[in-house]
């Protein structure tokens, strides 16, 4: 099995999570998820609620089709570099690797709860103003 997050030792992890963290950010910037989320539907103001529903569901759909288009349409490179680098794979030597491979890997990595805390634990770090945690 291909080297992960869950199988590497723990200086590996920490070096390779940073590296994760800052693939994961050019990443988010570059295929505007966080912008296409945001996406809402006109809705009229006079709409019953199961209209709103039905026309949130299908802003749902588009807006996962959109982000789906961007990820493995247009930036296939950034969203292959991020899914390496959580089997330390370097970006350069992606194509030697086969995708069963990667996505093993990768599967393995997200089944593993401590693993997955730990990211969450990163992104609520990251979107929490750092003065308040030095004034712990």
């Amino acid at each position: 099995m291909t080297k992960n997050l869950v199988n590497c030792s723990p200086r590996e992890f920490f070096k390779q999570t940073n590296k994760i963290r800052k693939a994961a950010a050019n990443w988010l910037t570059v295929t505007k998820i966080m912008e296409i989320r945001k996406h809402l539907p006109t809705i009229d103001d006079n709409a019953t609620e199961d209209e709103r529903r039905a026309a949130m569901s299908q802003q749902i759909k588009r807006n996962a089709g959109e982000i789906l288009d961007s990820i493995l349409d247009s930036h296939p490179d950034e969203t292959a570099e991020l899914l390496g680098l959580c089997c330390f794979i370097d970006p350069d030597d992606l194509d030697n690797h086969s995708m069963g491979e990667l996505l093993g890997s990768v599967g393995e990595m997200l089944g593993s709860r401590e693993v997955v805390d730990f990211f969450i634990s990163l992104a609520r770090l990251g979107n929490t103003d750092i003065s308040a945690i030095a004034s712990l």
